[in-house]
């Protein structure tokens, strides 16, 4: 049975006519003010009579704020600026739950957020809004007043003990709630001097993942408790453990920081807010996983203002970073960066960018998110749910005169299609690719059912790359051992280093051996033998031609960062597959082969068995049908 609105039970108890509550409903349509309180205001309906109906609608009994006073153990659960924004005056604290009266109580977000704060249930009751806020003004400035000024000062000193070593912290949220900093600057000082257990316990896990440099936090509940871990370059490790009992309010905590529906927890959700420190401002990227003990919850820091690295720091070699700026100096053409999720490949494109931003050059980027700032280039933020796509903003971009084009990533047909089209009309168009190395990413093209002439005639080079830790200042130099030198000899060839470097582990380290990351590249330059190869659709070709120009593979660049000790081997393993280095040879035509083909693509020759690096052995002749 569908439940009657307040204007239908006044009407049917003759309380109000048809043409007064029209009237009413009128007045009432764009103002902020409730249908009730209008009435009350306007003299339409007795206050004895409009409270029956209230509570017949929502349920909730009335209780007048104004003659009943509060307890002072009520007055602190509640800080004064979370209860003039959400409108609700806290009455009583018992072992039930806090009594609040509230204009809204049947608001779940508003309800959910006083019991966060309050850290004990709510028992709302209804309130008309001029008497929540005069008791608001009477009751608190009592409660503020000099008398109990010493008392304060003592509490203000125990907290600030009992919170030393934890850094002040501005949380920035993009609800419309918190739109007023005015008001979001109360709320943050009523937490700073009176922290809840979530609060804090959000705080010190970010000031934690900060003072690492994390770039991740992973939230994870487990059977007896819940694990907190940081991803710190590019490898995980265990920060805290938290008791099962904090689990829910920590998740929540960061749930209405991130504008989520902490109702919700069978479902993902996605959400962000702001960090602001004194030192630095992060962007929090939050999502949120359901899972067998609870939600999963994992934070991305992104520091939109750091500052942006030049080629040599991220650890390109100076040949490669020479071909690389002369790709950025074509006029028109695409740039391809691929690899895995987290292999740096955005911060070489700010990087490229950086080298050619200039105010003579249009450039507009368009991303998801737009994770660091650079003045004077246009960047435009994705945002699927309005219709804002990656393929949508490059057909606008493309009528915005642009010189150069950030592609974020290229995901779909659609987008590469248009990006390739306006390599070909005069932009110089960058973007990634998330392929294992750089012939590969021709290979995911084709599979996006690119036409091959199109990819021939609009790429001008593709860049692969990788992160690997670099050893921390602590590292010892020992005598190299045999398996050093046989994986070093099945990719480089010449002279074998005498010696190799070894993770030893410090405090600067945290005893891991490793501090920050280094990146490892390969790039192809699309020349006239590698476009033939792709118009021809042969991939071997493709790897034929790169060898023959003189592309140095990633996993040799890897090794020499391993000879000059910036790395180690099993680091590089960790990260890099050296097998694809060293491709199977045909003993009969001499030509690479894939370790998957039975018969060599070029002669016919029958596959027998392989040897230790990679060499196809035995005689047999058998000529094949090769599609």
């Amino acid at each position: 049975m569908k439940r009657k609105k307040l204007g239908e039970v006044l009407r049917d108890r003759g309380k109000l006519s048809n043409e007064a509550l029209a009237g009413a409903i009128a007045e009432q349509h764009g103002k902020v003010i409730r249908l009730g309180e209008l009435l009350l205001e306007r003299g339409m309906v007795a206050k004895e009579d409009l409270l029956p109906a209230l509570n017949e609608v929502t349920n909730v009994p009335y209780l007048d704020c104004t003659i009943t006073e509060p307890t002072a153990e009520a007055l602190k659960s509640i800080p004064r600026a979370i209860a003039e924004r959400c409108c609700a005056m806290p009455i009583e604290k018992s072992k039930v739950g806090l009594t609040v009266v509230m204009a809204e109580p049947q608001n779940l977000n508003l309800i959910d957020e006083l019991r966060f704060t309050g850290g004990t249930e709510i028992i709302p009751r209804f309130g008309f809004t001029h008497e929540i806020l005069q008791s608001i003004s009477k009751f608190y400035a009592a409660s503020e007043a000099p008398p109990e000024a010493p008392q304060k000062a003592g509490q203000d000193q125990r907290i600030e003990v009992d919170d030393s070593g934890i850094e002040r912290m501005e949380f920035v949220s993009t609800s419309s709630r918190q739109a007023n900093r005015e008001a979001l600057q109360e709320v943050q000082a009523e937490i700073s001097h009176r922290r809840t257990p979530a609060v804090r316990l959000v705080t010190e896990i970010i000031q934690a993942a900060l003072a690492r440099q994390a770039s991740d936090i992973h939230i994870e509940p487990q059977v007896a408790d819940t694990a907190v871990r940081v991803r710190v370059d590019g490898v995980l490790r265990e920060l805290r453990r938290v008791p099962r009992g904090v689990q829910n309010a920590l998740i929540s905590r960061i749930k209405i920081l991130s504008d989520m529906d902490i109702a919700e927890r069978r479902a993902p959700q996605d959400g962000r807010f702001l960090v602001v420190t004194d030192k630095r401002k992060m962007d929090m990227r939050v999502s949120t996983l359901p899972t067998q003990y609870g939600e999963k919850v994992v934070m991305r820091l992104l520091e939109s203002e750091a500052p942006v690295m030049d080629f040599a720091k991220l650890g390109l070699p100076e040949a490669l970073a020479k071909q690389l700026s002369g790709l950025l100096q074509l006029p028109q053409g695409m740039l391809l960066v691929t690899g895995p999720t987290g292999s740096g490949k955005s911060t070489t494109l700010y990087a490229a960018l950086h080298q050619i931003r200039r105010p003579s050059v249009n450039i507009i980027t368009v991303e998801d998110p737009i994770e660091y700032v650079l003045p004077g280039i246009n960047q435009v933020h994705v945002n699927v749910r309005a219709g804002l796509t990656f393929a949508s903003c490059l057909r606008s971009i493309l009528r915005q005169d642009p010189n150069v084009i950030m592609i974020g990533e290229i995901r779909d047909r659609e987008t590469a299609e248009i990006a390739m089209k306006a390599a070909q009309v005069g932009q110089l168009v960058l973007s990634t690719l998330h392929t294992n190395d750089s012939v590969s990413a021709i290979t995911r093209l084709l599979d996006l059912e690119i036409p091959a002439y199109l990819i021939a005639a609009s790429l001008t080079g593709i860049l692969a790359q990788r992160l690997v830790r670099k050893l921390c200042a602590c590292r010892t130099e020992g005598p190299a051992s045999p398996e050093f030198l046989e994986r070093m000899s099945a990719v480089h060839h010449g002279e074998m280093p005498e010696s190799e470097y070894h993770a030893v582990g410090c405090a600067a380290c945290e005893g891991t051996g490793y501090k920050g990351r280094v990146g490892v590249y390969e790039l192809l330059c699309v020349d006239d033998a590698v476009r033939a190869a792709i118009r021809d659709r042969r991939i071997e070709a493709i790897h034929e031609a790169a060898r023959a120009q003189g592309m140095k593979p990633m996993q040799k660049d890897a090794l020499d960062k391993v000879r000059a000790g910036i790395t180690t081997l099993s680091e590089v393993l960790r990260v890099v597959s050296l097998e694809s280095a060293c491709p199977a040879k045909c003993p009969e035509c001499g030509l690479p082969q894939t370790a998957a083909f039975r018969f060599c693509p070029y002669c016919g020759t029958r596959r027998e068995n392989q040897g230790r690096q990679g060499e196809l052995t035995g005689t047999v002749k058998e000529r094949a049908l090769v599609r």
